[in-house]
């Protein structure tokens, strides 16, 4: 399939300048931000309808386990094509098809008699969301230039990102403990319907770069990614030894590099080998990789810990849980002046360290702990270290591009934030299960903000 359009080797010039968002580009950032808030708040919704659902469609566990995976080996395994697709065809365009695919599988998920339907409609959502993510990247990169404006814009979706989370921990804590399961999973159709209402009047369609789509290297990233993030998933519930996992992580490695192999020869690759070329862009991409890691136990273990430990319903353990995200929403918002007074490096560098001290406090955490001393402290920690480690990375992963690498670069970002989560959380849940308590996985987290303070500490001094 092929699209004309101007040559690919001239530079992308956005039409934003440096300074205020206003006008047209803030309403094109609220559409942006707002996918982008749908696809995070869908996370929370699902995880605690879960035991409804179980019960509800009689789900055994391994059910219930691919009501998530089938999520995620669709989005995980088509990001990087999903990335790819906007750069050919046109990034609105793309954006629009994976927000009708995934609005259109939230507003039936609800309704569906069985788990077999259930499952592959997450598939679709997964397919919606893995096309709707990088092309909403790409169009914020088309629409503001580097500098101010930019950093800005990714502040705001950080801050609209965590608010949220919050709202979606409220929101799904509420509706489960007050009515049915199935009223949670319609959360994210309003939103949906808004963003296909407004996107058409705010975003420009990006020019359509002559291309062809490279189906080996689609075909490979797709497999070598699903297969990667199944059996890291599986690893989060069973040993590293079981042959499932074995098997998924090992073919899952070996496509994908066979994948780098063909890209490296492909006249129009998936993925142009050049982005990974700056050693800056590579050090975004490492602290990318890592810094779920250092987030995700914490909704992981202290939903239990506050659920199964001390009794407190869906409702509750959301509340406990928000100082996390509104912290994080809080800090994001003065994030691009701390930037500029102190640069990347060292704003990157201390939100790693908060988010290590977070972890460090939480591992600490007895069954008898009261929450306001041996709680929330660290939850304030995770969130402000979790605000200043995804501006830097965002900003140096995205810089120096061509116009017809924006969806791909915003592709591979996603792709290593969704891998990230799983190796992240298989490694958590490992540790747990090998130290005998959360303390463990605790500690865990606080080694992958290691390596996010390692990357940002590799950064030449300049940044």
């Amino acid at each position: 399939m092929t699209a004309q359009v101007s040559e690919p080797s001239v530079l992308w010039k956005a039409p934003a300048p440096p300074g205020r968002i206003r006008g047209r580009s803030a309403a094109a950032l609220a559409v942006i931000a707002g996918c982008n808030a749908m696809i995070q708040l869908d996370d929370p919704i699902v995880n605690i309808a879960l035991p409804g659902m179980r019960e509800g469609l009689g789900l055994s566990a391994v059910g219930a386990s691919w009501v998530i995976n089938a999520y995620l080996l669709a989005f995980g395994g088509l990001l990087l094509l999903g990335g790819r697709a906007g750069d050919i065809l046109g990034r609105r365009k793309v954006f629009l098809v994976g927000v009708a695919l995934f609005t259109a599988a939230a507003s039936v998920r609800g309704l569906l008699p069985s788990a077999e339907a259930l499952v592959a409609v997450r598939a679709v959502q997964g397919a919606g969301a893995a096309l709707a993510a990088p092309s909403g990247l790409a169009l914020l990169l088309s629409t503001f230039g580097e500098g101010a404006s930019r950093k800005r814009a990714i502040a705001v979706c950080t801050a609209v990102g965590a608010v949220s989370t919050a709202g979606g921990l409220l929101l799904a804590g509420a509706l489960t403990s007050l009515s049915s399961w199935r009223w949670v999973l319609f959360l994210d159709v309003p939103l949906g319907l808004a963003i296909l209402l407004l996107a058409p009047l705010v975003l420009d369609e990006t020019p359509r770069h002559r291309g062809r789509f490279d189906l080996a290297g689609a075909l490979l990233s797709a497999l070598g990614a699903a297969s990667l993030v199944y059996g890291l998933a599986q690893a989060a519930e069973r040993p590293w030894s079981d042959p499932v996992v074995v098997g998924c992580v090992a073919g899952g490695l070996a496509l994908l590099g066979v994948f780098a192999a063909v890209e490296r020869r492909a006249r129009q690759p998936v993925v142009a080998p050049r982005l990974f070329a700056d050693r800056s862009r590579l050090l975004a991409y490492l602290g990318t990789l890592a810094v779920p890691g250092a987030l995700i136990g914490t909704y992981f273990f202290l939903n239990q810990y506050f659920q199964q430990q001390h009794g407190w319903s869906a409702l509750a353990t959301a509340c406990a849980l928000l100082p996390l995200p509104v912290t994080m929403a809080v800090t994001a918002t003065v994030a691009v002046r701390l930037e500029q007074r102190t640069g990347a490096r060292r704003m990157w560098a201390a939100g790693a360290a908060l988010l290590a001290s977070g972890n460090l406090w939480l591992a600490t955490l007895e069954t008898d702990d009261g929450y306001v001393v041996a709680v929330l402290p660290a939850l304030v920690l995770l969130g402000a270290g979790m605000a200043l480690s995804v501006l830097p990375p965002t900003v140096l992963a995205t810089s120096g591009l061509r116009g017809d690498e924006a969806g791909a670069a915003a592709g591979v970002l996603n792709s290593l934030q969704s891998v990230g989560g799983s190796i992240g959380l298989a490694t958590l849940v490992m540790v747990a299960t090998h130290t005998g308590g959360m303390a463990g996985g605790f500690t865990a987290s606080a080694s992958f903000a290691g390596l996010v303070l390692l990357a940002a500490l590799l950064l030449g001094r300049r940044r």
